[in-house]
């Protein structure tokens, strides 16, 4: 099992920056494509940034340039960079894994394996 335990929302003014962190434990954790996922009230969810065992990166259209996914392994732990936030960007966001695929794609194909308890971001103008 995998287990994933989000920090670091709160409330902002648009503009502003935030820094989630998200502690992972439970098997494979290094072996294994991570990411974040958001969901604000009334909306779908959307997969905003992921980084693969490689090191490489996707991130949403919606926050590129903005926002910077990055991980410590050594210490089990995802991060995401949030800067120029605005109020489109209010949302509870979790930290994820699948067994299968990275998290952005296992949204799209309707599974995700592995969520935490999400942390709330709120962004006023």
């Amino acid at each position: 099992q995998v287990q994933l335990a989000e920090s670091g929302g709160g409330s902002v003014q648009a503009g502003g920056s935030l820094r989630l962190s998200c502690a992972v434990s439970g098997y494979g954790y290094t072996s294994r494509c991570v990411g974040w996922i958001r969901q604000a009230p009334g909306k779908e969810r959307e997969g905003v940034a992921q980084i693969n065992i490689d090191g490489v990166t996707k991130y949403a259209d919606s926050v590129k340039g903005r926002f910077t996914i990055s991980q410590d392994k050594a210490v089990h732990t995802l991060y995401l960079q949030m800067n120029n936030l605005k109020p489109e960007d209010t949302a509870m966001y979790y930290c994820a894994t699948d067994q299968s695929f990275c998290p952005m794609h296992a949204l799209v194909l309707g599974r995700v394996n592995y969520w935490g308890q999400g942390t709330q971001v709120t962004v006023s103008s």
